[in-house]
Formats: C-alpha cells, sequence, structure tokens
C-alpha cells in the first residue's frame, strides 16, 4: 500500500529533487530550441532547412507544451519585423508600454494571432499538411492537457510544478523578456532602425534570442552573434545538427570580405560592385564609423579641453547606437549638448548622415549612385578630419559581390 501510495505521488520516474530540476530545465530547453530553431530560424525567416523528421518532432514538441500553431507564430513574428516599433507592429514596448509587453505579452500575441488578415498576409509558406490542418491548428490546447496527463503519470505531484514550469516558458522569456526587454534595455552593436537591444550576458540561456539587436540587423542569418564574447545556444545547436545531416544552414550574415592592404591598388576605383558590398554591410559600415571616427574625433576633442573623455565617449556610444527618431527628449538633448560642446563632432555627424542617405535615398541610376558616392569620398579625405582618410580606405577596400544573374 505504501509502495502505492508512494508511486502515485512521485510517478513512475521517480527522479528525486535534483532529477526534477534538471528534466525539467531540459525540457525548457528544448521548449527554447523548437521555439528559436523551427518558429524563428526555420520557418519565419527562412535561414536554415530542417530535417523533416526534425520539424515534425518540433511541431508535436511545441504543440503540447506552447499550444502555438506554426502559423500564427510565424505571422505575428514576421508583422512584427514588417512594422517594428511603428503602429501595428504586435508587440512594441514604444507602441504598449514597456510594462504591458513584459507582464501581458502573451495577451498580446493572441490578440494578434486572432486577426485573419495578419494570418493571411504574413502567415504563407508554413505547413498546411493533413495533420496541422486537423489536430495542432484544431485542438491547440489539447496537446497542453495532454502534457499534463504526461507530467502527472511520469513525475506524479512534482510533474504539477513541471507542467506549470514548461508552459510559461514561452510566455515569460519569449513574449515577456524578448519582446520586452529586448526593445528597451541592454546594449547595442548596430544602428538598427528600431529599438532592439542585446542583453547578453543575462540572456545566456534564451537560445541566443537574447541577441536581438544582433537579429534585427541581419533577420535573414541564422547565426545571431556578433562579437567574439556573444555566444548564441541556437547557433552552436545548429552546427551541431548540421555536423548530424538534420539542418541545413541557408544564409549566415557574415563579416564583410576586405581586400588585403598588398593588393588595395586594384580597388581605389570603387565600382557598383563594391559599392554594392558596401551597401549590403551597412551595418558594419556605421558602426565602424562610429569606433573609428566619431568617437576618436570626440575623444581627441575633449583630452584638448582638458576634459575627462571616458564618461562623455560612453554615453555618446549609447547614445550615436541609435536613430534620432527612437530617443527619448532628455536622450537628445544630452546629444546635442555634447555635439554643440565639441563643433567638430558636427561635421562628423554630417558626413555620416550623408553616407546614410546615399544607400536610403532615390537615386536616377546606378551611375549616379556611383557618382554621388565617389564625391563623398573626395569630400570625406578633404575633409581633414582624423581618422576618415582611413575610414574612405576601409570602403575601398570591400571585395566586390557582383549582381545576381538573371535566369
Amino acid at each position: 500500500m505504501v509502495d502505492f501510495l508512494y508511486s502515485h505521488l512521485y510517478g513512475f520516474a521517480d527522479l528525486g529533487p535534483i532529477g526534477y530540476i534538471v528534466v525539467t530545465l531540459l525540457f525548457a530547453h528544448v521548449t527554447l530550441m523548437a521555439i528559436t530553431l523551427y518558429f524563428h530560424r526555420d520557418q519565419a525567416h527562412r535561414s536554415v532547412d530542417l530535417h523533416p523528421a526534425l520539424r515534425h518532432f518540433f511541431r508535436f514538441w511545441l504543440w503540447m507544451n506552447t499550444g502555438a500553431p506554426t502559423k500564427e507564430w510565424v505571422a505575428v513574428h514576421r508583422k512584427h519585423h514588417a512594422r517594428c516599433e511603428r503602429e501595428g507592429d504586435p508587440h512594441s514596448p514604444q507602441v504598449f508600454g514597456l510594462k504591458k509587453v513584459v507582464l501581458e505579452g502573451a495577451e498580446l500575441y493572441k490578440a494578434e494571432a486572432a486577426k485573419p488578415e495578419t494570418l493571411d498576409k504574413y502567415g504563407k509558406g508554413t505547413p498546411d499538411d493533413w495533420i496541422e490542418r486537423n489536430v495542432y491548428s484544431r485542438f491547440t490546447y489539447t496537446g497542453i492537457y495532454l502534457l499534463f496527463f504526461v507530467d502527472i503519470i511520469l513525475f506524479g505531484v512534482p510533474g504539477i510544478v513541471m507542467w506549470a514550469i514548461q508552459l510559461s516558458t514561452m510566455p515569460v522569456l519569449a513574449a515577456g523578456v524578448i519582446n520586452g526587454l529586448c526593445h528597451a534595455k541592454g546594449y547595442r552593436n548596430f544602428e538598427t532602425n528600431d529599438a532592439a537591444t542585446n542583453l547578453w550576458p543575462l540572456g545566456i540561456f534564451i537560445a541566443g534570442e537574447e541577441l536581438h539587436n544582433n537579429h534585427h540587423a541581419f533577420p535573414t542569418s541564422a547565426k545571431f552573434s556578433m562579437r567574439s564574447n556573444e555566444v548564441d545556444m541556437g547557433w552552436l545547436h545548429l552546427k551541431l545538427l548540421s555536423r548530424l545531416g538534420l539542418a541545413k544552414i541557408r544564409r549566415v550574415a557574415n563579416p564583410p570580405e576586405l581586400i588585403k592592404a598588398a593588393d588595395r591598388e586594384q580597388a581605389q576605383a570603387t565600382n557598383l560592385d563594391a559599392l554594392r558590398a558596401i551597401m549590403v554591410h551597412r551595418m558594419h559600415v556605421l558602426s565602424h564609423y562610429t569606433n573609428n571616427v566619431t568617437l576618436p574625433v570626440l575623444r581627441r576633442e575633449m583630452e584638448s579641453l582638458g576634459e575627462n573623455a571616458n564618461q562623455v565617449l560612453g554615453v555618446a556610444r549609447r547614445l550615436l547606437s541609435w536613430q534620432p527618431q527612437m530617443l527619448d527628449d532628455s536622450s537628445r538633448r544630452r546629444l546635442s549638448e555634447i555635439v554643440e560642446t565639441h563643433p567638430r563632432m558636427k561635421a562628423v555627424l554630417e558626413f555620416r548622415n550623408e553616407l546614410k542617405s546615399l544607400w536610403e535615398g532615390a537615386h536616377t541610376s546606378n551611375e549616379r549612385l556611383l557618382a554621388d558616392f565617389r564625391e563623398w569620398c573626395a569630400r570625406a579625405e578633404a575633409s581633414g578630419i582624423a581618422g576618415m582618410e582611413d575610414f574612405v580606405a576601409y570602403l575601398r577596400s570591400f571585395r566586390a559581390i557582383p549582381e545576381p544573374a538573371l535566369g
């Protein structure tokens, strides 16, 4: 009788306290990997091709652990990228406020997923087979109930807690932390047109999704880490799955290829293919400009005036990583004060904005775009701004990307 009651209290597995914790963390990890590898990188952005067997496993696992059909998740996420930080973004802290997104992120997701127009426009290309139509999309909560009974049978009373933690993985970490905190707190490697940030190393266990600024800079890249000290857990899993033949990596945002210094003579006359490479890698170009022109100029000006540069440089680096429209009034005033106090900065930022406008503006022809770019390079070199000649040499060292052939 005692054995019977014990087996019912602690389930057939009877793992002990440490065992229950380990299994719970393992299940949560599998859920996060399913979200980032299947929902996000495979289905939403097509940066990888998972093996069909692995896709089916992830679909089944997510049906049990989240109740979210593939089409709904993908459609909501694609709309987030299409309308980022603007009206229509399903879960932007800039639109709804940080508190609401962190605490009610799951509700915002459900509200958007219930809109047929969102699913029709942004959910194309997701699974539409028999099991998706008749099981996963039709009985969205059945998998969650099934998970509850499996946890009770296997783990007994502790299974109730395990079940609750399993179900909270996506609402808390994905909907709350990623959609909320990663659009409000953290650091930025790239000057994207949104508020996306990186939370590394605080989010090391969120499958790489915490490197959100990197992802928004290069949405179709299968790899989210950019710095040598950043770790993308999803990418590490992808590399292993690729070696096992269970995944094919389609696109990765690598740093720009540069012509070696010894061979740069041939690159001095930038052509359209080289300019195309610069535009493809424009996020790296802007980051390089900030680190090698803007901040060094500010440092020299401050040191010449006997000012302590470190604190102001840190503030300037942070403010310059945001687009002006994403700064609040206080931050905008602080940046304006730095520029007005150090006049050389104004010319530096004007050159930066002109360069950025080249690839954002509409040109009548490729030849005109190339002529404008060469004219910008000539003025930059003649500006007398420290570091500018080296920056122009950096631009001219870009290895050309030929225009794809038609047909």
